[in-house]
């Protein structure tokens, strides 16, 4: 069996641990049947970028028939929930191609969000790490996508039991972003955001947090593959983030 450590350029620096591992054409998901959505994304942003064509969002929402049935949601789950279908791997970061678009709209690469943060915070997060990545300056940019439940914190589920998978979805207390940008003299620069799921109106940099707590949350290590632990010691700035 091939390690996929060597065969997917956004594994390159790490990941966390996980049930399932789901290398797709452009990013990589790493399952959680127990919570039956992903326990962590990663994507390099159009890593292809000097293709970039102008590609429609796809909107092809579906079931991702890799995961066993029992374990992963349809499109039911949501439907009337309330929750947004929340992309981990966000659409715009990948829409180079069309299939490669159409991919981030499997279930898997979703979590339950609510709609005044998937629409407003977590949308700017998303568009302030593309201007990042465009940026003369950056080879590459890494992003690393995670759901959180908080320990003690009671677990809000969507579901429908006529829906075909017939399963519960739990909804994330919050999500992770944490964002490893390589530059064209190999420097790396590391920033991790912690942000509740729910309507947030504070700066970006207000959410800034260590990546070792982060680690913490979600249950293992974001960059393992890369030695020592000087990232992990960035400094948290308010006022600029990038």
């Amino acid at each position: 069996m091939n390690n996929p450590f060597q065969i997917q350029p956004e594994l390159r620096y790490g990941s966390p641990v996980c049930d399932e591992i789901l290398t797709g054409r452009y990013f990589t998901i790493g399952y959680s049947w127990y919570f039956r959505q992903a326990k962590w994304t990663l994507e390099i942003i159009n890593r292809n970028r000097h293709l970039l064509t102008d590609v429609e969002r796809q909107n092809h929402f579906r079931a991702d028939t890799r995961i066993p049935k029992r374990f992963r949601a349809g499109l039911g789950a949501y439907r009337g929930s309330g929750f947004d279908r929340g992309h981990l791997v966000a659409s715009a970061n990948q829409d180079i191609q069309e299939i490669q678009n159409s991919e981030t709209f499997l279930l898997s690469n979703m979590s339950p969000q609510k709609d005044d943060f998937n629409r407003r915070i977590w949308r700017k997060l998303e568009e302030a790490v593309r201007d990042l990545n465009d940026r003369e300056s950056i080879l590459e940019t890494y992003v690393l996508t995670a759901p959180v439940f908080y320990f003690g914190a009671a677990v809000e589920t969507v579901g429908d039991e006529t829906d075909e998978y017939g399963i519960d979805v739990p909804v994330p207390h919050a999500f992770i972003k944490s964002v490893l940008a390589e530059d064209k003299r190999g420097r790396l620069s590391l920033w991790t955001f912690e942000m509740k799921n729910e309507r947030l109106d504070g700066e970006l940099g207000d959410y800034l947090v260590s990546t070792y707590d982060a680690e913490q949350l979600v249950g293992g290590r974001f960059w393992d593959r890369i030695s020592g632990g000087d990232l992990h010691k960035q400094k948290k700035d308010p006022i600029a983030i990038w």
